[in-house]
């Protein structure tokens, strides 16, 4: 009988692919660590560029519409069917199932996990406790989830290692001083969070417990920056994925594959040898580590629903084309839907607010990378959309999306922003 492997489910907040392995300038030597002797995925992305809907993916092998995780669990919004989450399929399986910091998904996480190890995400507190977890001998096979709170705002400050002198902010971005010690800022948080990382893989290799793990680390979407964070451009999109462990995800390889968030859950049962249930959307990433294949999907979809405001879209990305569409009237910037930032001022002082938004995107990867030249009003590009919107349209379809049948309707209770806010603290309306 073969041995079944731990399970690591370890993730951090809005970090985007900004790490070292990705090869931007932000030291993170715990995560390079973990990707040379792992597997590092170069083109994962998420299925919602939000918080909850996000994760709520990630666990349920569903897009966020398809499992009903349509906005912030703080805001009001929860998974549709809690059975299907991972953590209860493994537990039928004989796992124990062991939370450690945040999970942003269900109310109670007593409803899916037989072991609440602590409630607080900051990794400085929460990392510790998590060791404590695999020094203590923990039954095995078991799965543990670690969540921590970086790198969300708001930043850690910058220490001498993160001078906002000598820091590139991210691309979509002009290069000033304010988004220069943002961007330092980010820097910080980032090398708390791979501190407290590099504490829970430290405790994997003292007891012994590195070779049969199967660690996923991975994000729930880009950084907390407007185009980023709540948006569908690979900047909000794209998101780390870094595996190690049984099933071919050893020896420091690197795959350019599309896979998406939603292929972690079918690669955890082929790993350990479950079967797998029936209303999984994703495809096991084992092919890809053990050689079989060099790619799994021709393309990634992903949703956005609500944030803290209603922004109905959706998303098909191939190798080289992304097709976006929008199902509102709104056709400036959602402000709320961005976190208040040094970088949001910056696009704020030079007009962002009045920007317009097509109501359909379609951009040329291999020439446009930051998505800002949209070609779907260009003749020659005219075969490209008919495609890229036929791949859209049977996506919904096959996935029975609502967006099918009118707008989404947020549950009773639900706390929302108005379009017209200025950001997301400002104040919100309960839906009755």
């Amino acid at each position: 009988m073969v041995e079944k492997p731990n399970i690591i489910y370890i993730h951090s907040h809005d970090t985007g692919r900004y790490i070292q392995p990705y090869g931007h300038p932000v030291p993170t030597p715990n995560l390079q660590r973990l990707a040379e002797e792992g597997m590092l995925f170069r083109q994962a992305f998420c299925a919602a560029p939000t918080c909850s809907p996000s994760r709520g993916a990630l666990v349920t092998g569903q897009a966020p519409h398809s499992c009903g995780q349509f906005g912030l669990l703080n805001r009001g919004f929860v998974l549709r069917d809690v059975h299907k989450h991972f953590a209860l399929n493994l537990k039928a399986a004989g796992y124990s199932t062991n939370l450690c910091g945040m999970q942003h998904v269900v109310k109670d996480p007593n409803d899916i996990y037989d072991n609440i190890i602590n409630h607080k995400a900051q990794a400085m507190v929460n990392a510790p406790r998590a060791v404590e977890f695999l020094n203590g001998k923990p039954e095995e096979p078991f799965l543990l989830t670690v969540g921590f709170f970086e790198t969300h705002r708001k930043f850690a400050d910058p220490g001498r290692a993160e001078d906002p002198r000598y820091t590139l902010p991210p691309h979509p971005f002009p290069d000033t001083p304010q988004t220069r010690e943002d961007m330092a800022a980010y820097k910080a948080s980032a090398r708390i969070l791979d501190q407290g990382m590099g504490m829970v893989f430290d405790a994997l290799d003292a007891n012994g417990l590195a070779q049969n793990t199967l660690v996923i680390c991975t994000t729930d979407h880009g950084l907390a920056n407007p185009y980023m964070k709540c948006n569908l451009t690979d900047h909000g999109t794209g998101v780390m994925l870094i595996i190690r462990g049984p099933g071919g995800f050893t020896g420091g390889k690197v795959s350019d594959a599309l896979v998406s968030h939603i292929d972690l859950f079918p690669t955890i049962f082929d790993v350990a040898g479950i079967d797998p249930p029936d209303w999984l959307q994703g495809k096991s990433l084992t092919p890809l580590a053990n050689g079989e294949s060099d790619e799994i999907n021709e393309e990634v979809y992903s949703d956005v629903n609500f944030h803290v405001c209603y922004e109905p879209q959706r998303m098909v990305r191939t190798r080289r084309w992304k097709y976006w569409k929008r199902f509102d009237d709104h056709r400036t910037p959602v402000l709320p839907n961005c976190d208040d930032s040094p970088t949001k001022s910056v696009w704020l002082d030079h007009g962002w607010k009045e920007r317009p938004i097509a109501e359909e995107c379609l951009f040329d990867l291999a020439f446009d990378p930051n998505e800002t030249n949209n070609v779907a009003g260009d003749p020659d590009h005219q075969d490209v959309l008919g495609d890229m919107r036929g791949r859209l349209n049977r996506w919904m379809e096959h996935t029975d999306d609502p967006l099918l049948q009118g707008p989404i309707v947020p549950p009773a209770g639900s706390n929302l922003n108005r379009l017209d806010d200025h950001s997301p603290g400002d104040p919100t309306y309960t839906v009755e």
